[in-house]
């Protein structure tokens, strides 16, 4: 069933979201001071609070730093100035790389070699932090085992499997282009449409990725191609500075308001000019909060998650894309 809700429009199927009689954490209560309703996220990783005139979001943490949000309604009005593209899912395909490494560390956390995670885990397990997915895994399967030690345990077998993979080894097929990427990209720079590639993911795993994917295209140097590279920057281990990564990345705003604003110097009022491309539940939300149109792109969580309705348009091939973007 079609509903327009204030700060998000037109949903196609409201039946996307669960109704909420009140708020799983947080301040809301439907019919009181002035909320209306009440809709989550079929993950349970976000809800809307919806009032006569607006739609504030509540974006849950599993860390305890939860934030509210007030909504915006995009308008994209093509061609595009930029294209604001997520990295693992969208230009590369890696998530089940990524979601194997996160089954590593809760075998190691456990101690059991023959742990892996359950189907419907995956909404939980991609697109958010590092952290947020393995306090999941830990309320789940070892609620007496600790995060941070956790977090040990990834860091060291990402930075294994990293020095494998750079050597021609380690897990096959890890980092792979999507399809179609070269032609896309190399469309989007033949029509001075600049691209900001944003990621959650920090710095010494992002950039192999997107290294290795470039090798394979035959595509020289992605520093030198992109207009802007935003990371979730430098893990926090002792000896070395961290970053905010772990609790301001991706369903947060943060990073493709940087890329769009710092990344790209596009200003506030050239919104209506930008879009941004997704594949997770997580990303749709950042980039819906940092206020732009977004086009999901199939093979993620978007529909797991029940977010297709914050969706301009959803595609499973980037180049099915391109005529909304660059207008032609």
């Amino acid at each position: 069933m079609e509903k327009w809700i204030p700060g998000i429009g037109t949903v196609k199927n409201i039946n996307d979201f669960k109704q909420l009689e009140a708020s799983e954490g947080g301040p809301f209560i439907a019919g009181k001071d002035g909320v209306k309703e009440i809709l989550g996220t079929k993950d349970g990783k976000t809800e809307f609070a919806v009032y006569e005139d607006k739609t504030l979001c509540y974006v849950k943490s599993l860390m305890g730093y939860p934030a509210i949000y007030p909504m915006t309604e995009p308008v994209f009005e093509g061609p595009a100035k930029a294209l604001l593209m997520d990295l693992d899912g969208t230009s590369v395909r890696s998530e089940q790389f990524w979601m194997w490494i996160i089954e590593k560390t809760i075998q190691r956390l456990m101690g059991d070699t023959g742990f892996s995670l359950a189907d419907e885990d995956e909404p939980f397990v991609s697109g958010h932090s590092v952290s947020e997915h393995l306090q999941y895994c830990i309320t789940k399967y070892c609620p007496d085992q600790k995060v941070e030690e956790a977090r040990t345990f990834y860091y060291e077998i990402v930075e294994d499997e990293m020095q494998k993979i750079m050597k021609g080894q380690g897990k096959k097929g890890a980092f792979v282009p999507s399809p179609g990427l070269k032609d896309f990209l190399l469309e989007l720079k033949e029509k001075k449409i600049k691209i900001g590639l944003v990621t959650s993911g920090l710095y010494n795993k992002a950039i192999p990725e997107i290294v290795s994917a470039f090798d394979v295209m035959g595509m020289g140097d992605p520093f030198e191609f992109y207009d802007s590279i935003i990371t979730a920057g430098t893990a926090f281990r002792q000896g070395q500075a961290g970053t905010l990564s772990e609790l301001a990345m991706k369903p947060h705003p943060w990073l493709y308001a940087e890329t769009a604003r710092v990344g790209l110097g596009i200003l506030p009022e050239e919104k209506t000019r930008i879009i941004g491309m997704e594949d997770s539940s997580a990303g749709v939300l950042s980039l819906r909060l940092a206020g732009f149109s977004v086009i999901g792109i199939g093979g993620g969580n978007i529909e797991k998650a029940g977010v297709s309705g914050l969706c301009l348009k959803e595609y499973d091939n980037l180049c099915d894309a391109l005529p909304l973007i660059t207008g032609r």
